[in-house]
């Protein structure tokens, strides 16, 4: 499924755990002239080089959703409508942000 994702994705770089560390996907990621930010498999032989600077970024974003997934409308998904949903991770989002 990564390569479907990747139709949809847009920007300069592409930022993705050690799960995602294979050849087809970082061929994907770089037709679609982004940059693959994906630490190496450590039981790779040759061990491709990554950007750990920018790499650390992921963690606050990992961080971001635990964050709103504490409130549970968010983390259950209680609302059907996508619309709805969209409203409760802003309010959910704009709470984190005020503490």
């Amino acid at each position: 499924m990564a390569e479907v994702l990747l139709e949809f994705a847009r920007g300069g770089a592409c930022l993705a755990d050690m799960g995602y560390d294979a050849d087809r996907i970082v061929a994907a990621i770089q037709a679609l002239g982004m940059k693959a930010v994906i630490p190496p498999n450590p039981t790779r032989k040759i061990l491709r080089p990554y950007d750990e600077e920018l790499y650390r970024v992921r963690y606050r974003i990992e961080c971001f959703f635990h964050l709103i997934k504490r409130f549970r409308r968010v983390a259950t998904r209680y609302e059907k409508t996508g619309r709805n949903y969209l409203s409760f991770v802003t309010l959910a989002s704009a709470m984190v942000w005020l503490n």
